[in-house]
């Protein structure tokens, strides 16, 4: 455990900026497992909510520092073939 009162503040907030990151990654994931489960049953106009959803979370995440853009350039365009697929 720290002594010096500076990192002893870093050691708080590392731990409340962490927690904020796991839950968004979370949420990140829940939005793209609804959009694989949509898909899975085959349900179209579910899908394309749940698309929308996903991608703007992608699309978040990239902006909060949670993924690449390269991994979430990836991430949309294999959810956009798995959508065109499904038509």
């Amino acid at each position: 455990m720290p002594n010096i009162k500076s990192a002893k503040k870093r050691v708080l907030v590392s731990q409340a900026k962490a927690a904020q990151n796991k839950a968004a990654r979370s949420a990140l994931k829940t939005d793209i497992k609804k959009f694989e489960a949509a898909v899975a049953e085959g349900n179209r106009s579910e899908a394309d909510v749940a698309y929308k959803v996903a991608v703007k979370a992608v699309d978040k995440a990239v902006a909060k520092g949670l993924l690449h853009r390269n991994n979430a350039a990836n991430k949309k365009s294999k959810m956009t073939l798995k959508l065109s697929k499904l038509a």
